[in-house]
């Protein structure tokens, strides 16, 4: 099965610089996902329609959070923050929406699961700038969650494309990288060498 390739926003690149990276990249990932914490649900609607007018598909375009936003837009769908909405809440309410939900421990992940996500975003994996002083989950912690979970796991954090094998290979269905690529000297350059590694572990 072909492994995935998730890039989530940082929330700091402008909307312009975020719109052509993404327009570079869009072709070689599985998904983009807006995690624009800043923007109001009118600023997102603008982003989105922004992209969708340069070509970026639907299908490509994950919300984060905002639910009405990926209704409204009929995106690939929404990724819930773990603290966010209940899973078995906006199924029941949108039960044509796929959700993804975010998870840091076995039992949230165990909870995501009987609740009906869709799949699962688990991480931090490696050490990383954005969860400075946290402890990483690492590949053992990662490993135990698909082992358990029957769901797609998507892994995050401190991916680099040097560790991508290691990922797959404990059981992940794919990766999601933010800075990884957006903050490259080349995002284009970035994913294709993110996705080279993929292809190897398909």
């Amino acid at each position: 099965m072909k492994k995935e390739l998730h890039v989530i926003s940082t929330g700091k690149q402008s909307e312009e610089e975020l719109i052509d990276i993404l327009y570079s990249i869009y072709p070689y990932i599985t998904a983009f996902h807006i995690r624009e914490k800043e923007k109001t649900a009118r600023e997102l609607s603008a982003l989105i329609t922004n992209l969708l007018e340069i070509g970026v598909p639907q299908s490509k375009l994950v919300v984060n959070d905002r639910v009405d936003v990926a209704e409204c837009f009929g995106t690939r769908g929404v990724q819930l923050p773990y603290h966010g909405l209940d899973v078995k809440h906006v199924k029941r309410s949108f039960p044509k929406l796929t959700i993804g939900c975010s998870v840091h421990s076995m039992e949230e992940a165990h909870y995501a699961e009987k609740t009906g996500a869709h799949y699962l975003l688990y991480g931090h994996v490696f050490p990383t700038t954005s969860k400075e002083g946290k402890i990483p989950q690492g590949l053992t912690g990662l490993k135990k969650i698909t082992r358990s979970i029957s769901l797609p796991v998507i892994a995050i954090g401190g991916i680099q494309p040097k560790n991508v094998r290691d990922v797959i290979q404990a059981g992940a269905a794919g990766i999601a990288v933010m800075s990884g690529i957006l903050e490259s000297d080349s995002p284009l350059e970035a994913v294709k060498e993110y996705q080279q590694h993929l292809e190897v572990c398909q």
